[in-house]
């Protein structure tokens, strides 16, 4: 083996010494939290940053699952996100056609408007848009949640669909016009059929990113008819004591259909931000 050939190994090594380190770090958390939930409360209490429970407790997740009322808090959470989505996903296409493809007064404005909605943190909204909700009426119910989880996943959704979009070729559309399409037509079958890979990004990354969401829930929300699944762990917390262990197991069944998410649509994401970004 040669000199470069020796180096080139060493570097390669190297790289994945730290790649690995990295993955560690970041995959400790979920660890961690299956460990704790497989134990007592009682243990929880240790100088270790892991234990060895002295029985493995897997009632702590069947009275997470029953006591916890997972099934309710687990179907608002996946009707909210869902339609999320689909919202996110047609006002993405539909406003990306808009301001890439149309020719109109404030177009660059209006563009630079919704992009910029990535900016503003969406717990800065909580209270200003608490107040409007009392005042129409919505607070505790199925759109005080949608109404900003589709508001705030648009600006990101909006900003990867025209990157897309901007790599169509327009001689597509003229020749759907020339075929006597309209305008809805057009972007339902010429520009959404194109636009698969953006439609995937967007639909994964804004489930990702709302599906854990606790402030605004608790802010806006009060009984339980839609609360979503972070609020299985309230469940479990006392005036002067808490399951800790239930808590912990609350916790890991609630990473779990996201971290399933992530792991067999990851090839996705990282293809459509890297595309998007590119096309942009």
């Amino acid at each position: 083996m040669n000199q470069v050939e020796q180096k080139f190994t060493w570097k390669r090594a190297l790289l994945y010494a730290c790649l690995l380190l990295v993955a560690v770090v970041q995959i400790f958390p979920l660890i961690w939290l299956v460990d704790f939930s497989l134990g007592s409360s009682n243990e929880m209490f240790t100088n270790g940053l892991l234990i060895i429970p002295e029985k493995i407790r897997w009632d702590n997740y069947v009275t997470a699952f029953v006591d916890g009322h997972f099934l309710h808090y687990l179907k608002n959470s996946i009707l909210v996100n869902v339609t999320a989505v689909v919202f996110v996903i047609a006002i993405s296409i539909l406003a990306a056609f808009a301001v890439t493809r149309m020719k109109w007064k404030l177009q660059g404005f209006v563009k630079t408007l919704l992009l910029m909605g990535m900016m503003i943190p969406i717990h800065a909204t909580l209270l200003p848009n608490y107040v409007i909700y009392d005042k129409l009426g919505l607070t505790d119910s199925f759109w005080a949640l949608l109404i900003p989880y589709v508001a705030f996943s648009l600006p990101q959704g909006l900003f990867l669909t025209c990157s897309f979009m901007d790599s169509i070729p327009k001689e597509l559309e003229e020749a759907a016009i020339m075929d006597g399409c309209s305008i809805y037509r057009i972007i339902g079958t010429v520009i959404t059929p194109l636009m698969k890979s953006s439609m995937a990004t967007v639909a994964i990354m804004t489930f990702l990113n709302n599906w854990n969401e606790f402030m605004m829930a608790s802010t806006y929300l009060s009984s339980n008819k839609w609360k979503t699944l972070p609020f299985s762990i309230l469940e479990f917390t006392g005036q002067y004591s808490s399951n800790y262990a239930v808590q912990f197991a609350v916790m890991a069944l609630t990473a779990m259909p996201a971290v399933v998410v992530y792991v067999l649509l990851n090839k996705y994401i990282t293809k459509g931000v890297a595309m998007g970004a590119v096309k942009g």
